[in-house]
């Protein structure tokens, strides 16, 4: 009885250990992206404590007063997926980074001096590099909206079709359809296995 007893309790116990070893290796092989039933992106919930690589500022008054896209963005780049760029200096398969879309707002500030100050948020953007999900777009990455201020604000979103978000990014970006050449952040880390600033090279 006792060896029943015993077996039956290890074969339960390696079917657990395989069960939770396959549900681990799930949760770090797909990085953070995370998808519903209906194959729609959950917006992550703690983006913000995510590595920021970097803001942009497209200001009317610099584009003869019609920006395409008149706004602050600032994006995240998952952990996981930054300690990959540090490495090896690619992005993995299932990195993932969430853009805030901020309108431009003051133009004059208190003892600091004039410049562009962040108004109020009018955006919410991510990308997904995912090799079979996306197997046949370019570079393997996926876009998707989660906000912007013509429609109401969703925590799950569709992939928005191709040819809609990767064709600036196919023409400009630097690396892997990222715009790194915007990004210091990324620019000095970039296969170095550190962060932070780099002494220039001479």
């Amino acid at each position: 009885m006792k060896f029943k007893h015993l077996l039956k309790y290890t074969t339960l116990t390696l079917a657990a250990l395989l069960t939770l070893g396959l549900a681990l290796n799930t949760v770090f092989a797909a990085g953070p992206a995370k998808y519903n039933e209906a194959g729609e992106l959950l917006l992550p919930q703690n983006y913000r404590e995510w590595v920021m690589v970097g803001t942009q500022v497209t200001p009317n008054e610099m584009n003869e007063g019609n920006a395409p896209f008149a706004e602050i963005r600032t994006v995240y780049l998952d952990p996981g997926s930054y300690a990959h760029w540090k490495k090896t200096g690619e992005f993995r398969d299932g990195a993932m980074t969430v853009k805030e879309l901020i309108s431009v707002g003051e133009r004059k500030g208190p003892g600091s001096g004039n410049g562009y100050f962040m108004g109020d948020y009018i955006g919410l953007e991510a990308s997904v590099k995912d090799s079979k999900r996306f197997a046949n777009e370019p570079g393997n990455w996926a876009f998707y909206i989660f906000y912007v201020p013509d429609m109401q604000m969703v925590t799950a979103a569709k992939n928005l079709p191709t040819e809609e978000c990767a064709a600036c990014h196919k023409s400009n970006a630097k690396d892997d359809l990222v715009f790194t050449q915007f990004y210091p952040v990324l620019r000095a880390a970039k296969a170095t296995g550190i962060s932070g600033i780099q002494p220039p090279k001479k």
